[in-house]
């Protein structure tokens, strides 16, 4: 029997969400105003209705009393949404005062709506819950007592009997019996009808500032996921415009400075040399500004729009390439050693293009900024490993040339396409000789951003 009765009580708790905090504002509007008058008008003209039929030749009461009564009922409505648990109060003193020396008034449909609506409005509108459970169920318990009182000790049931004297009535049940519990049944139903309707109003009120708060907490949330796309595919294209100029400018430096070098000697042979130097200048040249050009395509089209007219864009360098680029770095001088290691044939385009890079930006740095004259590459892929992985590693064997020292922005690249795909990252001169950049990336591993990843 006590678990049956805690679980009643933790369901009435839960549908009157006694313990939630939120708290439903409400305000006085020019829309309260108009309904307290148009109850006003409705109550006075209903007043005076009954009293044209005689029904109230029996009240003694002046009918400025009665018309008070009618507009202080009224003008409960005005406030209902701005004091709800102060006005449902009053409204249920009204009710009484109303209903002891002004019954007849009390009991017009008019009286019986403002009362309804005001009690409704208390359970609507309270603002803690707790409080709107005890004053209701206060004003509700005071009102059955006063009318267990009429029935028990004042006057209602000699009033019942004489209404039903020459009423038959049931064989099951008598008149006065019958009567009794008709009027118990619909005062029940009048405050119950109030205060869960009430309730169920502020309910659907707690759930629309529910949906309202989640929007804008999606909207934010989208504004920032928006802002971020747009950061990660600015680093994007920052790391691609770097690596493609670092790599050509690079390759332009070394052979400029060497068809200088040959101008300058002036032996015979070297205006040939000179002029294939400037050749591969001009070849490095036009590389760089077309990759430049595919870049800039790629930002002002990034859905490929058909009806965009223009040269064709490159796509963007993968494996496949990397011999290419690798005979252009032998050409300026470095010696390059390259060995592929497992099926890197089956890497996506995406790491494919990221290792393309990594090795690019890894070759220019060792061209700008060491004495060396020999380079290797070393590409493994080992999906039998067990945390598969593909790895790429480039080292040399020269030593830092004084008064190169770059800005730095080519190694944070690497360290951001790795980062992007939750690789490990080696950067650093070697033991022995030489520097070495080595990035490991795991196969399995989810890409962080879509942006990012290209």
């Amino acid at each position: 029997m006590t678990v049956h009765d805690d679980g009643s009580s933790g369901r009435l708790a839960t549908f009157f969400a006694t313990d939630d905090d939120w708290e439903r504002e409400g305000s006085i509007t020019l829309g309260d105003w108009l309904v307290g008058a148009i109850v006003l008008v409705a109550s006075l003209a209903t007043l005076e209705l009954i009293r044209g039929v005689g029904t109230l030749d029996s009240s003694d009461a002046p009918t400025w009393v009665e018309w008070t009564a009618v507009v202080i009922g009224a003008a409960l409505l005005v406030f209902r949404r701005r004091f709800p648990l102060t006005i449902a109060l009053l409204a249920g003193l009204h009710m009484f005062v109303t209903g002891v020396w002004l019954p007849t008034v009390m009991g017009l449909l008019p009286m019986q709506i403002i009362y309804f609506v005001a009690f409704f409005a208390g359970a609507a509108w309270a603002r803690r819950r707790r409080d709107m459970v005890v004053v209701m169920g206060l004003i509700t318990l005071f009102m059955f007592a006063w009318l267990s009182w009429q029935f028990a000790v004042g006057s209602g049931i000699d009033e019942i009997r004489e209404a039903t004297a020459d009423a038959e009535g049931s064989s099951l049940i008598g008149p006065v019996t019958a009567y009794v519990l008709l009027t118990t049944m619909m005062n029940l139903l009048y405050f119950a009808g109030a205060i869960v309707g009430g309730q169920v109003a502020w309910r659907g009120a707690r759930q629309k500032a529910e949906l309202a708060e989640q929007a804008a907490t999606i909207a934010a949330q989208s504004g920032q996921l928006q802002r971020r796309a747009v950061i990660d595919e600015r680093l994007r294209i920052a790391r691609e415009l770097h690596d493609v100029v670092a790599h050509h400018v690079a390759v332009v430096g070394v052979q400029a400075a060497a068809g200088r070098k040959l101008l300058e000697r002036g032996r015979p042979g070297d205006i040939e040399g000179a002029a294939e130097a400037l050749g591969n200048v001009e070849a490095s040249a036009r590389e760089g500004v077309t990759q430049m050009r595919s870049l800039l395509g790629t930002l002002r089209d990034p859905a490929g729009d058909a009806e965009t007219k223009g040269p064709e864009r490159r796509p963007e360098p993968r494996l496949e390439d990397l011999p290419a680029l690798l005979d252009e770095i032998r050409e300026s001088g470095l010696r390059v050693d390259y060995q592929a290691v497992g099926p890197v044939e089956s890497l996506s385009l995406p790491l494919a293009h990221s290792v393309y890079r990594i090795v690019q930006e890894a070759l220019a740095n060792v061209r700008r900024h060491s004495t060396a004259d020999r380079a290797q590459v070393v590409l493994r892929v080992d999906r039998a490993a067990a945390a598969p992985y593909a790895e790429v590693e480039i080292t040399d064997n020269g030593r830092p040339r004084h008064g190169t020292s770059g800005s730095g922005l080519g190694l944070l690249g690497v360290r951001e396409r790795a980062a992007v795909r939750k690789a490990e990252v080696d950067i650093g001169p070697r033991a022995v000789q030489g520097f070495r950049v080595r990035v490991r990336f795991p196969l399995d591993s989810p890409v962080a951003s879509a942006g990012a990843a290209r």
